[in-house]
């Protein structure tokens, strides 16, 4: 709140009221801070994990959101592998979350970054098991074809290809139906210098040809059929995604 300078050609009145105005708007100015600090606290796990909500699972420039609104999509796309879906990406909770409203759906995330801003709800899942903390730069804990489709997303981009020839490959052996990826355009500066601080690096966006050429040197193959369909459903839906999707074959 401003304060209106005085007007000096005015020296009537109370003193001891105009002395005590400023100090009356001061203490209802902090007196509001408090009330929306606490607002922002209660029930979230801190003003961070608040903001991170708000600004990283609307699609500002990560792309778990766009995981979000792509599960009408996926659906159409590779139906009963629906049923059995392992997340791994920033932001799991709110996608696990969201898997978990749907009917028959069976759903658990891996978070790759610590969360220790997370709110009640992704804690209550990681009780319960649901989702994990964990460095996919390592194994995955999961036998093969644990679960029918594997949907990842952002993570990729944080990735060396030194570590990315390691976790990719074991991406695809947990899936029994496939594997879907979503990764940033290279135009999107945003996610170049964002959470820097969170993941220990910039992301590194990549071009769609070399994705591409990187599956073929991996001998990881598209999964036409899926691509098709799931093409098919954006156009019926007026569905256009803000980020690359790849859809791979697993391994048989």
């Amino acid at each position: 709140m401003s304060r209106r300078p005085g007007n000096p050609s005015r020296r009537f009145g109370d003193s001891s009221k105009s002395r005590s105005s400023p100090i009356l708007s001061v203490g209802l100015i902090v007196l509001g801070s408090l009330f929306l600090i606490a607002y922002f606290y209660r029930g979230s796990g801190g003003l961070g994990s608040h903001l991170d909500s708000v600004s990283r699972v609307e699609g500002d420039y990560l792309c778990s959101g766009e995981v979000q609104r792509a599960i009408p999509i996926l659906q159409k796309a590779y139906g009963d592998s629906m049923h059995k879906v392992l997340h791994v990406g920033p932001d799991t909770c709110y996608v696990v979350s969201k898997l978990l409203k749907e009917d028959e759906t069976e759903a658990w995330g891996i978070e790759p970054y610590d969360i220790e801003d997370a709110d009640s709800n992704c804690k209550s899942l990681i009780r319960r098991g649901s989702v994990r903390v964990a460095d996919i730069k390592f194994p995955l804990p999961y036998r093969p074809k644990s679960f029918s489709l594997v949907i990842v997303s952002d993570t990729l981009d944080y990735l060396s290809p030194r570590y990315l020839n390691k976790t990719l490959p074991d991406l695809v052996r947990v899936s029994a139906d496939g594997l879907v990826i979503f990764t940033g355009f290279p135009t999107n500066q945003k996610a170049k210098v964002a959470d820097v601080s969170k993941f220990g690096r910039a992301a590194k966006m990549r071009s769609s040809s070399w994705w591409v050429k990187y599956f073929l040197q991996t001998n990881l193959e598209e999964n036409e059929a899926a691509y098709k369909k799931f093409e098919q459903a954006s156009t019926k839906s007026s569905y256009v995604p803000k980020c690359q999707i790849f859809h791979l074959k697993s391994l048989h």
